[in-house]
Order: structure tokens, then sequence, then C-alpha cells
């Protein structure tokens, strides 16, 4: 691990200024960036600790959804009474992912910024476009059973993979922020994540010293919430494919994870009714390797498993 400077932050907007430079990350629960720190894939020259901004709280919103800190810990949202009742395939998300240790340390803000699991991103000596922009892609022709069938590009087929992600997309989620001159923005989640196109080191569409400092839910939607999550072993495993659905009165969300550079959803899909028309709209364009093309299968066979559940 390479020398750091490191600086403890009073308020959001103390933190976003502190950050303004590239070289400075932010750190919360540090259960993604320093792993990889250790492996000298990310290299911060300061770290701005933002555990003490009192941003930990779940609060009811005056239209009636719920406004979730940055730093509410996985194990605390995914628990929480109100998130259970009326937002349940987030908490199922939650629960599927990482390890109740793990859990307890994650924050939601840091969650939506996980950086990729791509085995050629943690090995340095591999090239990689995200790790080393123009070095690039040794996961194409290279070992790519777990990675992006959709949204991929010449330079990066890597998948995110957060579970909580996915399910705050089928809730139209929205993330507010400050940036290191003060202002603040809501950035809806559906244009919260990048696909890679030719800059697969992007990949959200924060600036710099952006500090995410809540994610706010809509009014709930009711019905029934679902996340159904296939891996290679049944815990502590990122997805080969999941699925988030929240089945309604007239409504049909969906989206997907293990499929793409971000949460994957398509909305015109939604509309039908039929589970093979629906994987057939979600999966169009779909570029597969030799190895991962199973992925195709997966997702229609665990979309209409979890749409038999959710109409019963």
């Amino acid at each position: 691990m390479r020398p750091f400077t490191y600086q403890r932050a009073a308020t959001p907007a103390e933190a976003a200024a502190a950050a303004r430079t590239s070289g400075a990350r932010f750190i919360a629960g540090g259960t993604n960036l320093l792993d990889l720190m250790k492996q000298q894939v990310e290299t911060p020259s300061h770290l701005v600790d933002v555990n003490h901004l009192g941003l930990d709280r779940i609060e009811p919103t005056s239209e009636g959804g719920l406004r979730i800190g940055a730093l509410v810990r996985n194990t605390d949202l995914a628990a929480d009474q109100r998130v259970r009742r009326d937002y349940g395939v987030l908490s199922r998300a939650l629960l599927a992912g990482a390890s109740s240790q793990l859990r307890n340390k994650a924050t939601t803000g840091g969650n939506l910024l996980q950086r990729t699991r791509c085995p050629y991103f943690y090995d340095t000596s591999m090239p990689c476009n995200k790790r080393k922009p123009g070095s690039g892609c040794a996961a194409i022709g290279g070992f790519s059973r777990n990675l992006a069938i959709m949204g991929v590009s010449e330079a990066c087929i890597a998948t995110h993979p957060s579970d909580m992600a996915v399910a705050m997309r089928t809730l139209d989620a929205v993330v507010e922020t400050i940036d290191p001159a003060g202002a603040t923005r809501s950035i809806p989640i559906a244009e919260f994540h990048r696909l890679p196109g030719n800059t697969p080191q992007l990949e959200t569409n924060l600036k710099v010293g952006e500090l995410i400092t809540a994610v706010v839910l809509p009014k709930p939607l009711g019905g029934k919430h679902l996340y159904r999550k296939v891996r290679d072993r049944s815990s502590y495993a990122f997805a080969n494919v999941s699925v988030a659905a929240v089945v309604a009165d007239g409504i049909q969300r969906l989206a997907f994870g293990g499929l793409a550079h971000q949460p994957w959803r398509v909305e015109r899909a939604e509309r039908e009714t039929r589970p093979e028309a629906i994987a057939e709209a979600v999966l169009a364009g779909a570029r597969t390797t030799k190895q991962n093309a199973y992925k195709l299968r997966l997702t229609q066979r665990t979309l209409t498993s979890v749409l038999q559940e959710a109409r019963a």
C-alpha cells in the first residue's frame, strides 16, 4: 500500500471540498476501497473520512417516500421496518449481497460506487482499460464466464457488482449529491451509472469530488417485491444473473444484475406480458462469448421463475 494523507471531514461540504483533486478518495466502510488499495489498483494520495457527517439516518419524505442517508449501513437498511414493508425488493437484494460482516460496514453510498469484480481489473499485471485507459482489455478473449453481455464495448466487458443498485433501479431511486463548490443536485438512478463505451474508467456521472449524501425512494408502489440471485455458490458470491421485480396493479418493473456495466433495465420490455417476450426485449443486442452465452438462457429462466411467483 502506498503512502497517503488522511483527513476527517466534519460536514458534507467540507468533505467535497477536500476531495476536489483527482488523487483524493472518500472512505466510509472501506469494504471495497481498502481491498483495491492493497492490490494497488487504487492508489489515492489523500483519503477523506466521511464517517462523521451525520448521514446515517433513514427519514420519511414529504412525498411519502424515504430518504436514506449515504452512510446508512447495509445491515440497518435491510432491517428497517419501513424498507421491509414498502420496499421489499431492496431489503431482499441487500441480504443477497456479501456477508453479514461486510453488510455491517458497507454503506449505501459506497454500495452504489462499488467497482467491478472483473479478475483482470484486479490483476495489475494484465491490461485493463478501466484501470489504465488505453492499455487494452484482457477480458476480451480471456476468461469471461461472469462478465457482461449487454451494453459492452470494444474497450470493456466488465459487470457492475452491486445487488442493491439493481433493486434501486426498479424503484426509480434518486441520488442526492454535493460538489466541491457546495452545489447540490439530484440524479435519477437511471442516469447515475455509465456504460463503458470508450471511457470505461468513468463508471458514474459524478464529478470529481462530488459526494453522495442520500438516496431518495419515491412513494411505495405496493404489490409483490422479489429479488432472485443466481450465483456459483449460495453466499458470498456475485451474481451470474439477478432479477429484481416489483409487480403491482398495472405495474411491472424489472431490473437485472450480472448482465452489464450498470443495473440493466429496459422499460419498453415491461409492457410485455409473456416472460419470453420480456426476455427477448431485455436481451436484444446481446454480445456474448462462448463462456458467457449461458447467461441468455439463464436470464430467461430466472425471469420466468420470478414472474410466476410474483403473479401467483
